[in-house]
């Protein structure tokens, strides 16, 4: 039977763009579906915005620093409204961008809510497509829990179009979007308290580092508050909010922020219409080759849960456009040794195994740590450390993990990624001469175990 295109495709996110653009240059008639914005949740309320907000929030950090250098400034003035223009306009740029590419591949895009009928077929604003293969790439979506007043919160969704800035910030949450969200507010002025039900936030991190960032965060005056959780939200009458916590305290706020986790957004997708299975956790239930149980429809991204990082849905992707439309280049994603970076303030960059990890997998390991005060801030007042961290195999000196905690960590840990990727050494690792005077070098002349 023919169908009118091989690939359709639900969601024009970074997962679902680029296995339809891929799809389409290997020769396939592709059409995407897309029922919000072009570029998905990572270029319009993601990575790509908060960054920019990131960015924003440092330069706080930066002024003051100025004056041990020799700067006098006046005194610094900073305004929402400019930052959010700023970043709503680029984000409309981009979005220009996402649908140049798509178009100019040869994809179909077609604008509206897209629901899947029958394992072949798709309806989307009235009209019905047939498709050999049917990809749902619709990503995830924040969650905040129903207790009373929760109307009253808002999510990562709302936090990049708030009209102003509040000046009592309460975010709630231990994963890197509540660390993050953080450091903007703080950073940017706001009187800001993280609230966490957890020991300690950043779960699943490598233990110094989440002990480190704690410090800095204490030291730059955050308010952190663990084993602590809401139970109600009230609303009082001059618009502030009034916070009860579960040990009775009441806090006053006047934004709640709630980074508590996020769920697959397969609302109204129509997977009853199909053998589609969902996991326990209500993620879509994919095979190695990201195929469901229904033979004809594949996902990826953050709407399966495995590893929800952007450049991990590219690759998703690429590999199911290679899979489909050109088999002799397929090759399966290897989500070891993945990358990734906490955009807080301080910055965390991370790769590999942590020390947790590697001593639960049974490796006898060796730990390299360093901690210093940045060149950069020697001149200042600032007394910000940074931490840099090996983890390494005993027996056969290869470097499991590598972990830091300061400025411009991302940066530096995507070069040595690579190299963990290529299975280095420590030995590799101390042969390797310096970039001088560079933090990073740090990591090629540590020489002394801290622990084994």
């Amino acid at each position: 039977m023919a169908h009118d295109f091989d690939l359709y495709v639900i969601g024009a996110g970074s997962g679902g763009v680029r296995a339809a653009r891929f799809a389409a240059g290997f020769g396939a008639k592709v059409a995407v579906a897309e029922s919000r914005y072009l570029g998905g949740t990572c270029v319009n309320v993601g990575c790509v915005p908060k960054k920019l907000l990131v960015y924003g929030a440092h330069f706080a950090e930066d002024f003051e620093q100025a004056s041990g250098f020799g700067w006098s400034l006046d005194e610094a003035q900073f305004d929402w409204a400019t930052l959010i223009g700023n970043k709503d306009r680029e984000i409309n740029r981009l979005n220009g961008i996402y649908r140049n590419l798509l178009v100019n591949s040869g994809v179909t895009l077609h604008e509206g809510h897209a629901k899947i009928v029958d394992p072949h077929t798709v309806e989307i604003n009235g009209e019905r497509f047939t498709a050999k293969n049917i990809l749902i790439a619709t990503g995830g979506w924040p969650q905040i829990p129903e207790i009373p007043g929760h109307e009253h919160a808002i999510s990562s969704n709302q936090a990049f179009f708030l009209k102003e800035l509040p000046k009592r910030v309460l975010v709630v949450g231990g994963g890197y979007i509540a660390v993050e969200f953080a450091g903007i507010f703080h950073g940017l002025g706001a009187q800001t308290t993280l609230l966490y039900r957890g020991e300690l936030f950043l779960r699943g991190f490598d233990g110094s580092v989440r002990k480190h960032l704690q410090e800095e965060l204490t030291k730059r005056g955050m308010d952190l508050q663990f084993n602590a959780d809401i139970e109600r939200i009230d609303k009082q009458a001059d618009g502030s909010l009034k916070v009860t916590l579960k040990d009775g305290r009441q806090l006053e706020a006047d934004c709640v922020f709630y980074a508590t986790g996020r769920r697959p957004m397969l609302d109204n997708l129509g997977l009853e219409n199909t053998g589609v299975k969902l996991d326990k956790k209500g993620f879509v239930e994919v095979d190695e080759q990201y195929q469901t149980a229904e033979p004809s429809i594949l996902a990826l991204g953050d709407v399966i849960g495995r590893v929800q990082l952007t450049p991990v849905a590219l690759a998703e992707g690429m590999a199911v456009a290679r899979r489909l439309f050109k088999p002799e280049q397929y090759r399966p994603v290897d989500y070891k040794m993945i990358p990734t970076a906490v955009f807080s303030l301080p910055n965390i960059g991370t790769v590999g195994l942590t020390e947790e990890e590697a001593r639960d997998a049974g490796h006898e390991v060796v730990i390299f740590e360093s901690r210093f005060r940045p060149m950069k801030l020697t001149l200042t007042e600032c007394q910000e450390r940074t931490l840099m961290k090996l983890v390494v195999d005993a027996k056969t000196d290869k470097v499991l993990g590598c972990h830091m905690v300061g400025p411009e960590a991302g940066e530096i840990v995507q070069g040595l990624a690579i190299a963990l990727k290529a299975g280095a050494t420590k030995r590799d690792f101390d042969e390797t001469i310096g970039v001088h005077p560079t933090a990073a070098e740090e990591f090629v002349t540590m020489r002394t175990p801290v622990a084994g």
